[in-house]
């Protein structure tokens, strides 16, 4: 599969080296330089952006505000990127949609590393699990297929990023089991876990609250101190 990456941030020198470095891992790349230009190519059905590189400071529209109104449309993954490294930063962006926050300066082989890594979990790159029966997991009116890539509830489909998708996967897939936050991501990131690390909490928490909003149950439980399950 051919894809085509999506680059938005205004200073045209590091957009510019973006796309040399994703070029050169194979990848098509388009740029934008301001927040409207950036959902303008996001909203053009052909040919598709298969992944954002999305950087917060922007002019006429910043990337939070992108981002939120790109998750309004779809599941494109975003890669936000900023100058701002303080934590409650990161979690904004992550609360706003974003599936990964990139701090710059950044070491462009850990750029590729995230891109690639964002891919293989949104088109599942990687190699399939045993399915179990006909590869699809049915809790109550809840269907999760791993082979397509879906989850629905009583028929209807529901909005799930990449990430959120492959984190629901595997609580579903172990009913019952407790998992602490560093073997979500080792599972679901497939990266090692920082302790400070708090991208786990935030997809939980948005994953959450979709689930509940879309079918007034809370599925996903905190257990204090180990970690999440959904019940058996």
């Amino acid at each position: 599969m051919d894809y085509r990456i999506l680059i938005a941030d205004d200073d045209r020198e590091i957009a510019d080296l973006i796309e040399i470095y994703l070029r050169n891992e194979g990848y098509e790349t388009v740029k934008a330089y301001d927040g409207e230009e950036a959902l303008r190519l996001l909203s053009e059905p052909e040919p598709p952006i298969h992944l954002v590189t999305l950087d917060v400071m922007m002019p006429k529209l910043d990337g939070m505000e992108v981002c939120r109104k790109a998750r309004e449309r779809g599941n494109v993954p975003i890669l936000m990127i900023s100058a701002k490294a303080e934590d409650a930063d990161k979690v904004l962006g992550l609360l706003t949609g974003a599936d990964d926050y990139l701090v710059k300066p950044f070491n462009p082989l850990e750029l590729c590393a995230r891109v690639k890594s964002l891919l293989r979990r949104a088109y599942r790159m990687q190699p399939e699990a045993p399915a179990e029966s006909d590869g699809v997991i049915r809790l109550g009116g809840l269907k999760i297929d791993k082979r397509t890539h879906r989850a629905e509830f009583d028929g209807r489909p529901l909005k799930l990023t990449g990430t959120e998708f492959g984190i629901l996967h595997l609580l579903a897939s172990h009913r019952g089991r407790v998992f602490s936050a560093e073997e979500i991501f080792r599972h679901v990131w497939k990266e090692k876990y920082f302790d400070s690390n708090n991208t786990v909490m935030v997809h939980i928490s948005n994953l959450r609250d979709k689930l509940e909003q879309e079918t007034g149950d809370k599925w996903i439980s905190t257990v204090w101190g180990v970690g999440y399950k959904i019940e058996g």
